[in-house]
């Protein structure tokens, strides 16, 4: 089935799910009477097993991003993403490995900084033999022939897409950081509005990198950043998208910060930020202690969305004076074979002041809800 077939199919699956689910909301014992657990409470946590999937709630990503370097001196970026979201709590028929429970997504994205280039693809699966699943217990998740598979503490990621591939290793080289409470990372005021959240904000990145152009892979390295989060319920609806930045500072201080933008042009209280210091400890940050102003936008001639292209980013408290801006401003990304969402993503770099010495800084921003309405997975 192709792609464009395919996402069709899912979005179809998810929108009867919706109405049978509001239709039978009055009828205990019916069809939507297994609920999905909630990210209400801190969780005790417990590591490998935790980076492994946690199907009793509805959405789960790993979120992988980086900035790299050739041995020749190019830059390069890459994004890889995978989402598990969940159309049923339990398969209708256990036994049978086709019976779906979960489908599975994955965006893969890559920047050629130096070319201006941005290139990027999107595949959406169900599970089944050789497709598409993510294990419990252990990170080992699989889309069709993307994957990123941790072992003895390392993690492999692998993508290709019609001459543009990634094949890299990323070892740890600060410990995980606990985002929010505990990693009870909050997304609105409601019980339940929120998700499980952590990161390890810098790994030692060694592999290779392809893009079309290239006759052979290109030896690279450089600093990654990956994500996992999951929940059930967390955004609500007058929530209009995210700006999320996730910013390496040359003094080997690491900055997430995300800023939840409602509907009416105001920021969600809860949005927040985590900093993590260079011998890995870290902290969470309030919303009042971050100072955030846009300094220039970029429109989309494919969209008409139009983007922050460049921000200045205070804290006050930590010290944390810096200007980020995007490395290639054309970084959006076309979901309609997966998610169904236009969003931009894609490399930052930059200067400024950390505990009062110069800093170059590098990262990965994302940005949604600037170019349409976010789709059923979030």
């Amino acid at each position: 089935m192709r792609p464009g077939h395919r996402s069709s199919f899912i979005i179809v699956a998810m929108a009867a799910l919706a109405l049978l689910c509001a239709a039978a909301a009055a009828s205990p014992g019916g069809l939507c009477a297994e609920e999905w657990r909630q990210a209400a409470s801190q969780r005790q946590w417990s590591f490998p097993r935790d980076h492994g999937s946690h199907g009793e709630y509805r959405t789960e990503w790993w979120y992988f991003t980086g900035n790299l370097r050739g041995n020749d001196g190019k830059r390069y970026g890459y994004q890889l993403t995978f989402f598990r979201y969940g159309l049923a709590t339990k398969p209708k028929q256990p036994e049978n490995p086709w019976s779906v429970r979960d489908i599975y997504l994955a965006h893969f994205a890559v920047t050629d900084i130096g070319k201006g280039t941005f290139r990027y693809r999107d595949i959406v699966s169900r599970k089944g033999p050789g497709l598409a699943a993510a294990k419990e217990g252990r990170m080992d998740v699989r889309v069709l022939n993307w994957s990123a598979v941790m072992s003895s503490g390392r993690i492999e990621l692998r993508a290709d897409h019609e001459g543009t591939e990634l094949s890299v290793h990323l070892t740890p080289m600060k410990p995980l950081a606990l985002h929010g409470a505990g990693g009870l990372s909050k997304k609105g005021p409601a019980p339940g509005q929120a998700s499980y959240y952590y990161s390890f904000t810098n790994l030692k990145t060694e592999g290779t990198i392809k893009t079309p152009d290239m006759v052979a892979p290109a030896s690279v390295r450089g600093t990654s950043w990956f994500d996992q989060e999951f929940g059930s319920n967390q955004l609500a609806k007058d929530q209009a998208g995210w700006d999320w930045f996730a910013l390496h500072l040359s003094d080997g201080r690491d900055l997430m910060v995300y800023y939840l933008r409602k509907k009416d042009g105001t920021v969600e209280k809860e949005s927040s930020g985590t900093l993590v210091e260079r011998d890995g400890t870290s902290r969470s940050l309030r919303l009042a202690e971050i100072e955030m102003k846009v300094l220039s936008y970029w429109t989309s001639k494919k969209s008409s969305g139009r983007y922050p292209a460049a921000w200045r980013i205070r804290i006050p408290s930590a010290a944390i004076d810096i200007t980020a801006s995007a490395l290639v401003a054309n970084q959006e990304l076309f979901t309609t074979a997966s998610t169904g969402i236009t969003y931009w993503e894609g490399a930052v770099g930059g200067r400024g002041t950390s505990n009062g010495n110069e800093v170059a800084l590098e990262g990965y921003v994302e940005l949604t809800g600037y170019a349409g309405a976010l789709g059923g997975v979030f």
